[in-house]
């Protein structure tokens, strides 16, 4: 069985080492095993949340879809893609809040972290919490839910968020579903070891804390970086505690088990902290040293790294632009022409009918497909470079006036005034192929 994996890094700031080693390294060493469909993306709206600085969020962006790049992920395998560049999202996003209780919000660490604060300076309970950090867990629901991801790797600051997302799909399961399942309610996944790093100070290394270690700085800026790491005051000689240094942690977070004995030995020893601070630097220097090279030619070819997101939104978007288009129906936003079920009236369930879905396509164009009663594609679209072409197309269909379709291959086209307006999918067969043309026909056929 396929393990869908999904996760994802706010874009507000240069990624560092505890977002390596907490988030991005077992996400890519995840997204290499054969049995795993594997989602990464950047989490370009939760950054509006914490940061105003148009130009900060950018810059983000950019490094962090090198990073990834950077350190392994293959595109051809796993779907990369920035959040933004999904509408379907933020659409999911609201069907969500509608069925999210408020209690549930109040309880989120990060709402709760700013009320507490705002009542031990004595301001206003709510003084500078905006709706989006208040709903920021609903937000985080829609990513996983979107695509139904089985397993989502966090930092165990971020647990509860993913159990707000079951919460929230089962909820919406129970209203709308029908009996059936229409999100996979996910499960955290957490490196017990490394799930979150120690910074320079020793409290968990965050942006927030301004004490974090540069992933790919140069060897000059690590090697900085690392002599800034508090230490205790024994000196050369001394037997230094291992379990209680965050030197040790960060150390033990890189280090095979034979790198990692050693390193303990030493240490008990009574190896010097400024030798210990080099052993961590030619550690981590071996470990990013030709990540970090791929990083910078990376960045210097943005064009390049638009180009691949783009490409995974459209990759990504297959799924997420049909799926949406069933959890609109299940919540009831139905086109008129489908038959429906007046309140009060019979309890007979209405007879499903086909429907024309419109859409814009990612280049921009808009494009209509024709699904019969079961949901099965009989037509989609040319691109249309507005949406009042495709429009008139799809109403010219539905008009009644004769149908001009040609076979073509394993499937066939509809035309109108000479041109080919839209095309059917492949058939196994010609018996297929004229089953579909029968059903067409009755779809399109004028209602009497």
């Amino acid at each position: 069985m396929t393990t869908r994996i999904l996760t994802g890094i706010t874009t507000t700031g240069t990624p560092h080492l505890g977002n390596y080693a907490g988030a991005i390294r077992p996400a890519i060493v995840a997204s290499r095993d054969p049995n795993a469909d594997s989602f990464y993306f950047l989490a370009d709206y939760h950054a509006l949340i914490k940061c105003d600085d148009p130009v900060r969020i950018q810059r983000s962006r950019l490094e962090i879809a090198a990073t990834w790049l950077a350190c392994g992920l293959d595109t051809d395998k796993a779907t990369f893609y920035r959040q933004s560049d999904i509408p379907e999202i933020p659409e999911l996003t609201w069907l969500l809040t509608c069925v999210t209780a408020k209690g549930l919000l109040n309880r989120a660490h990060a709402y709760k972290a700013s009320v507490d604060k705002n009542i031990d300076s004595g301001e206003d309970p709510d003084a500078g919490v905006t709706m989006g950090l208040y709903s920021y867990p609903v937000l985080m629901a829609a990513d996983i839910l979107m695509f139904n991801a089985h397993k989502v790797p966090v930092g165990r600051d971020q647990i509860q968020h993913v159990e707000m997302a079951r919460d929230i799909g089962q909820r919406f399961n129970h209203l709308f579903g029908a009996g059936k399942e229409l999100f996979t309610l996910p499960e955290a996944v957490i490196e017990e070891d490394v799930a979150t790093l120690p910074g320079l100070d020793g409290r968990k290394m965050s942006k927030s804390y301004d004490n974090t270690i540069p992933l790919f700085g140069s060897a000059k800026q690590l090697k900085d970086a690392i002599a800034r790491i508090v230490t205790d005051s024994r000196a050369p000689g001394e037997p230094k505690d291992p379990d209680s240094s965050h030197l040790f942690t960060l150390y033990q977070a890189f280090a095979t088990p034979a790198q990692l004995a050693e390193f303990r030995a030493e240490l008990l020893a009574g190896l010097a902290w400024g030798e210990a601070k080099q052993r961590l630097f030619q550690l981590l220097d071996s470990e990013l040293g030709e990540a970090r090279e791929r990083y910078h030619a990376l960045i210097a070819r943005p064009a390049d790294l638009e180009d691949i997101l783009l490409a995974g939104a459209a990759k990504a978007r297959r799924i997420a632009t049909p799926f949406l288009a069933e959890l609109r129906e299940s919540v009831g936003l139905r086109s008129f022409r489908e038959q429906v079920q007046v309140a009060g009236g019979s309890k007979k369930k209405a007879a499903r009918s086909a429907r024309f879905v419109s859409f814009r396509d990612d280049d921009g164009s808009f494009r209509f497909r024709l699904l019969d009663a079961d949901g099965e594609q009989l037509l989609l679209s040319k691109r249309f470079a507005d949406g009042k072409s495709a429009g008139q197309a799809s109403k010219r269909l539905q008009s009644g006036e004769a149908l001009d379709v040609r076979e073509q291959g394993e499937g066939f086209s509809v035309w109108l005034d000479g041109e080919a307006v839209a095309d059917s999918p492949a058939f196994a067969d010609a018996a297929a192929r004229e089953a579909a043309i029968a059903r067409l026909r009755e779809a399109l056929a004028p209602s009497e």
